[in-house]
């Protein structure tokens, strides 16, 4: 079904008489979700100029963009965002406008590498897509959330269009409150959806851009160009879990494994960003990781519980987190890349991963993997050939000293050396707990893992299969 152009039965003088209208009609402070891709780039222009036409006295209300960055982003794209957030800020206080931007970034512990080398998680597919809440949705609620918490409601603007697909559409519909031109928000009561590109299509959106001057200083014909190069369409600003994966032909998250192939990566790299290359092979080896017949060499026959579990209507076991050796070697991998990047690239301290998120990765280890030898650091320096210093933590002074005293003991005795690093952590982390009792609950939880070796998969899986069939009788 073709859909007409917007611009057949509304002039660009009625749209932005529209959000006008809006924005005047209350106090509730605008959030405007900005990914740097054509549909939010448009939708800040219409809104900046529309806003931009009132009497100084009439533009009271506050305007917050914002922009989301995963700290997995394609570097072009974060850059790119970056920059405009700037100019943005600058040329609105120029232009006196009510206009704040603000870059929104995930908590260091749901970090794409802190969960995927630290706790171990698998690379996010289709069916285990646990990334897009932690790197995405969660940061753009918790801004939300302090707006709310301030003005008591707010209104997010989106840039999101019935045309671009059937169940966007729906979605949309679905939301809709009669006689007003905002739809209510999917999670939050006292949250507001306005979404003034809602009927506009792909040709009125780069018409737009091409036709009107862009009003903080960029030029929309580099966003073109940007798009060409690599054949790509706009990763939104994500809100709900109904937004699609970007990693396909859009700008999204450059370690997506979600879809099959990073399409804009290999146009960006083919239109001479060959720096990226690493990138592309580190998001590949990613991908391969996810292959049913390597899962259990890399990944723990252990869920993250401690437990052995089948999977749903099979006597499958369901592989748990990725194994320290993977973990270790990737870390490495990661960290040669980023060298790679720096030298070849365009920025000398391009990050691919942030100090911070190693020493929590670090901290995860040590707790959780009884790393007390501070691989991550030793891996960094190795790799990089630089140190970083250890964040201090009292672990009774635990070391690499103490690790090979522990491996020795554990081994002349047959008791998995994790189980008594476990052990150990459970009683520093009671320590001046005004209850120590509560110690022997973890002590507990801790000894009711799984603590075999791979080598009695057999012997588990008969056992659980038994406990399985002994459940179904009383069903």
């Amino acid at each position: 079904m073709t859909v007409d152009s917007v611009f057949k039965t509304q002039t660009l003088k009625q749209i932005t008489d529209e959000i006008r209208e809006v924005y005047l009609s209350d106090n509730r402070p605008w959030i405007i979700g900005f990914s740097g891709g054509k549909d939010s780039t448009c939708m800040t222009q219409l809104i900046w100029h529309a806003i931009s036409e009132l009497p100084k006295e009439k533009r009271q209300k506050k305007i917050h963009i914002i922009s989301s960055d995963t700290l997995v982003e394609s570097p072009k794209i974060v850059e790119q965002i970056i920059n405009t957030l700037d100019v943005m800020e600058l040329a609105a206080k120029k232009q006196q406008l009510p206009i704040s931007t603000n870059l929104v970034r995930p908590e260091i512990k749901d970090s794409f590498w802190v969960c995927l080398l630290g706790l171990g998680y698998p690379a996010p597919s289709s069916n285990f897509r646990w990334c897009t809440d932690r790197l995405k949705i969660k940061n753009a609620d918790r801004f939300i959330n302090e707006k709310v918490s301030e003005y008591g409601e707010a209104i997010v603007c989106l840039g999101t269009r019935k045309d671009e697909s059937g169940s966007r559409a729906q979605l949309m519909n679905l939301y809709e409150i009669k006689g007003s031109y905002l739809s209510r928000h999917s999670k939050f009561a006292q949250t507001y959806v306005y979404t003034p590109l809602r009927d506009f299509i792909t040709e009125d959106v780069w018409n737009y851009l091409l036709q009107n001057k862009n009003p903080w200083g960029a030029n929309n014909r580099d966003l073109l160009s940007l798009y060409q190069n690599a054949n790509a369409s706009e990763c939104p600003l994500v809100v709900d879990t109904s937004t699609p994966s970007c990693g396909n032909s859009r700008f999204g998250c450059w370690v997506c494994t979600v879809v099959e192939k990073d399409k804009s990566m290999e146009s960006l790299i083919d239109s001479g960003e060959d720096w990226m290359e690493p990138l592309l092979e580190l998001r590949q080896d990613l991908k391969d990781s996810q292959d049913p017949e390597k899962k259990l060499d890399i990944r723990d026959f252990r869920r993250r519980t401690g437990y052995v579990t089948f999977q749903t209507d099979t006597d499958k076991i369901t592989p748990g987190p990725y194994k320290m050796d993977f973990r270790k070697e990737f870390l490495k991998k990661l960290l040669y890349a980023q060298n790679s990047v720096r030298a070849n690239g365009p920025d000398p301290k391009m990050n691919l991963i942030l100090e911070e998120e190693l020493h929590e990765i670090q901290r995860i280890w040590r707790m959780e993997q009884g790393d007390w030898e501070n691989s991550v650091y030793q891996i960094y320096e190795e790799i990089t050939g630089e140190a970083i210093s250890p964040i201090q933590e009292d672990l009774g002074g635990f070391s690499n000293v103490e690790q090979e005293i522990l491996d020795k003991v554990c081994e002349s005795n047959d008791v998995p050396k994790l189980l008594v690093s476990k052990l150990l952590h459970a009683e520093f982390d009671s320590q001046g707990m005004t209850r120590h009792s509560k110690v022997f609950t973890k002590i507990g939880k801790i000894l009711s893992e799984e603590w075999r070796s791979y080598d009695q998969i057999d012997t588990i899986t008969k056992e659980l299969k038994e406990k399985r069939d002994e459940k179904r009788k009383y069903k």
